[in-house]
């Protein structure tokens, strides 16, 4: 067997691979919801095939991985992955493919951003994690949480898997109220892209 069948050969399988995901997947979203045990039922599925190479396979497992650390799916967190899953059965957006700066309503040029004694507010799905683990490293480096989008909140970071489809997602209404108080100049109140907050946290560490 030579190395171009070879090479064949493993597309194939990452195809079928990936072809057993979408059909799990839009199983799983027919009832429009998705509850612990799929999830979990999930999980075994990509645990079973993570020596996949598939970017999308991978950031699946990932996110399934960061749902279900503290044990328990938060209906905001079965909304987020419904939506993730929902999109392997477009052919619009790819999952792993970040959100270009254009298509939402960052703060432009991007502001300076101190993390000490401001109020963050995280909406969307990240790349650093969840946002349990975005909030924790921002109270570690001396900041505070918001519960919702307010005058006080200093920034709202928005996770770098939000797509420009986001008026439509769960998290919508976070970002036009945020959008709302900005434009009308009612609040200090900064919209980020998840990457620029990190770069914020990197100088700040």
């Amino acid at each position: 067997m030579n190395k171009q069948t070879n090479i064949y050969n493993s597309r194939s399988v990452e195809d079928r691979k990936m072809d057993t995901l979408i059909g799990l997947s839009k199983g799983l979203l027919a009832d429009g919801k998705l509850v612990q045990e799929e999830v979990e039922f999930l999980l075994q599925w990509l645990l079973q095939n993570r020596d996949s190479n598939n970017p999308i396979i991978i950031n699946i497992e990932t996110k399934v991985i960061e749902i279900l650390n503290d044990g328990i799916v938060d209906n905001e967190e079965a909304e987020e992955l419904f939506q993730l899953l929902s999109k392997l059965n477009g052919d619009e957006v790819a999952l792993g493919e970040l959100a270009k700066p254009t298509n939402l309503p960052l703060c432009s040029p991007p502001p300076e951003v101190k993390i000490r004694g401001s109020i963050f507010l995280f909406t969307g799905t990240f790349n650093y994690g969840t946002r349990a683990k975005c909030t924790s490293l921002v109270e570690e480096l001396g900041g505070a949480i918001g519960k919702s989008v307010t005058k006080s909140i200093n920034y709202l970071v928005i996770g770098s898997y939000v797509t420009d489809a986001w008026a439509h997602e769960s998290f919508g209404r976070k970002i036009e109220k945020a959008m709302s108080y900005r434009d009308m100049q009612t609040s200090n109140i900064k919209i980020i892209s998840e990457n620029h907050w990190l770069e914020a946290v990197n100088r700040t560490k």
